[in-house]
This record gives structure tokens, C-alpha cells and sequence, in this order.
């Protein structure tokens, strides 16, 4: 690394912080030479492959998985930062599983349990792509299959308030 000022080599760190919404280390550091100040942030290095579908393998891209995640979530009740943080939510569990190969099947069934709690309909449109739908009956079996686990789910939750009650 080098000063972006001067292209000096020689710098210390004056601050260290942890940059959490970013999955970060943000360091400020100063040039040696010039004397000028400038941030950098450190990352995780997440060298996995995507196994695609057509049986080849691309490096992991956040900013892809970024702006899949943005176009189905576009016009929906999570804003941009809450896409952003879910990226980061995403790699982070992908780094802990420490993991040097997942299929993209196996990724989009990941991002898929996230927006499937997030928003129903950022799921389906994420799921219209993901899934490929070659038609409406598709479409519709994918949102009657949200129905009926939001059906089940709600008369899990009544027979509960009802064994309170009870009991």
C-alpha cells in the first residue's frame, strides 16, 4: 500500500475502528512523508466459487448478490440499507461456514430463507428469477406454497394462544 498523495510506503495507523455494516476494519492512517491523513478498510478475502448451474464455476461477487438483491427488492418495505446489511449477513455466514465451493442453487435457497422473512414480495420476485418460472402456474404454486406456511404458521400460533388459555 502506498500514500495516495505522495506514493510514500512508509505510514502509521491512527485510528482503528470496526466497521459492522460493512463487515470491516476501518483504519486511519498517516503518511509519513507528506504528513496527510487518509481511511482504508480492510475486508474478508471470500474466495469461494459459485458452481453455476451450466456445470462452471464463478468467484463469489458481493456486488452481485447486491444488485440481484436490490431489483427485488426495489419498490418494496426494505430500503437499500437493509439490502446492504443482508450482503454482509450473507458473506459473513458464508465465511463462518469456511466453505471453498457452493452451488448457486445452495446460495439462492440462502438468500431466498432471508427475503422469505424480510418481505414476501421482494421472495417472489427474487424467486421469479432464481427459480426460472416458465409460467403463471409456477408463479402461482410458488405464492399458494407462501400461503400455505403463513396458514399453517398462523393456526400454530392460535392453537398455543388457545392452549393458554386453557391451561
Amino acid at each position: 500500500m502506498q500514500c495516495p498523495f505522495c506514493h510514500h510506503h512508509e505510514f502509521k495507523v491512527t485510528d482503528s475502528r470496526i466497521a459492522a455494516d460493512i463487515n470491516a476494519i476501518k483504519r486511519r492512517r498517516e503518511c509519513l512523508n507528506c504528513k496527510s491523513r487518509f481511511t482504508t478498510f480492510e475486508t474478508i478475502d471470500l474466495s469461494i466459487q459459485v458452481k453455476k448451474r451450466n456445470g462452471t464455476y464463478e468467484d463469489f461477487q458481493q456486488e452481485k448478490l447486491l444488485k440481484g438483491l436490490d431489483a427485488a427488492c426495489r419498490h418494496s418495505k426494505i430500503s437499500h440499507d437493509q439490502v446492504r446489511s443482508l450482503v454482509y449477513r450473507i458473506t459473513a455466514d458464508l465465511a463462518e461456514r469456511q466453505i471453498r465451493e457452493i452451488s448457486s442453487q445452495e446460495l439462492g435457497d440462502i438468500v431466498m430463507n432471508y427475503l422469505n422473512h424480510l418481505d414476501v414480495v421482494a421472495y417472489i420476485r427474487f424467486a421469479c428469477v432464481y427459480k426460472r418460472f416458465k409460467n403463471i402456474d409456477d408463479l402461482v404454486l410458488a405464492i399458494e406454497a407462501i400461503q400455505s406456511k403463513d396458514k399453517l404458521s398462523s393456526d400454530q400460533k392460535k392453537d398455543k394462544d388457545y392452549d393458554v388459555q386453557k391451561g
